[in-house]
């Protein structure tokens, strides 16, 4: 299996919307919020006759989805094997979620939780492109390390965990575990920074296993402060330098200013591509597709990496919805070569 990712499933409900109905609401734009189920109900009941779609989301489920488009055909290598466990219920979202998933070739390896209900999260988007993203968690929070899901990371080359899990103790837990599985066989460790007060909250959760398990960290500049405990004066290319220093490859994102890659206590500037915006939203986890399809495709240009990662987040970025489409990925995967070779950034790995 090329690439396991450990996340929560969940179903996205995401449209556009003005201030005046954020303000309605009493939300505060461009930030992300917990909601219990009667929040969720009163939310979607003011979006009555507004234009929303739903689609099988989270944020790494959008990486998979690229990932596994990028990789579908035979450019580079083999096809990528994609999976994921997470946790769904039983109910009407939750085979939506699966069904999606399996369409777009990613294997959804957990059974769905009895009696469980899907987590959800509404996006909603201002024609600003800021997203404000409510959660409701569902059974989405709910990962136990057992036999089977330990069988599943050691056959895995990268695991990539989702950070929005540190939110829960008792599933952070059965990440380490699984961590410790996946270096055990060999395999690489991804974590996703996930958002700055998952990293507040659990910081030294996240930092247990940054220090001790992850070769890789995908952040935007607010998250890779957050890690660092740098005022907001710090530059990106300075938390990236930083952060490398305890992991092997590391990434920083900055919206439209570009991104940095950290390497051994240096960092390498990437440009952006330019588009026109139009829905900011899993800009983040396209770029995160970008990275992981040169690391197993056996990249050791860290500059081609992170420019496939820009022009993969540009694509969605200029798009409305968070998935790269089908089409949108094979000319992407055809626009860059990566010569097979042992990476440089993972000495030890066996990729």
């Amino acid at each position: 299996m090329a690439l396991f990712l450990l996340s929560g499933g969940q179903v996205d409900f995401s449209g556009m919307v003005d201030d005046a109905l954020l303000e309605s609401l009493g939300i505060e734009k461009g930030t992300r919020k917990i909601i219990n189920h009667e929040e969720r109900g009163r939310i979607l009941r003011a979006m009555d006759g507004r234009s929303y779609k739903a689609a099988a989301g989270g944020s790494l489920s959008n990486t998979l989805v690229a990932l596994a488009r990028l990789g579908g055909s035979a450019i580079g290598g083999p096809s990528l094997n994609v999976a994921m466990a997470g946790s769904v219920g039983s109910d009407p979202l939750g085979g939506f979620y699966r069904a999606k998933l399996r369409r777009a070739n990613v294997h959804f390896l957990s059974t769905p939780v009895k009696d469980g209900t899907t987590g959800t999260v509404i996006v909603l988007t201002t024609p600003d492109a800021q997203r404000t993203m409510l959660a409701y968690q569902g059974t989405s929070s709910t990962i136990n390390h057992d036999s089977c899901l330990s069988s599943m990371v050691s056959k895995t080359n990268i695991l990539v965990v989702e950070g929005y899990l540190f939110e829960f103790p008792h599933t952070a837990e059965a990440i380490v575990k699984a961590c410790e599985d996946a270096h055990k066989n060999g395999a690489l460790v991804a974590v996703t920074a996930s958002d700055v007060s998952c990293i507040e909250k659990r910081y030294d959760h996240f930092w247990e296993i940054i220090g001790n398990y992850a070769d890789i960290v995908f952040a935007n500049s607010d998250e890779a402060r957050a890690f660092c405990r740098f005022s907001s004066k710090e530059s990106p290319n300075s938390a990236a330098r930083y952060l490398s220093r305890f992991v092997p490859l590391v990434t920083v994102t900055d919206g439209q200013k570009g991104s940095y890659i950290g390497v051994k206590g240096e960092a390498l500037y990437i440009p952006p591509t330019l588009c026109v915006p139009v829905d900011t939203c899993g800009a983040g986890d396209a770029y995160a597709s970008g990275i992981l399809y040169g690391i197993l495709r056996g990249a050791s240009d860290v500059k081609g990496m992170g420019m496939l990662a820009s022009r993969v987040a540009s694509v969605v970025v200029g798009q409305r919805g968070t998935r790269l489409g089908v089409q949108d990925a094979v000319k992407l995967a055809e626009s860059i070569t990566y010569k097979k070779e042992r990476s440089k950034i993972f000495s030890s790995s066996d990729l």
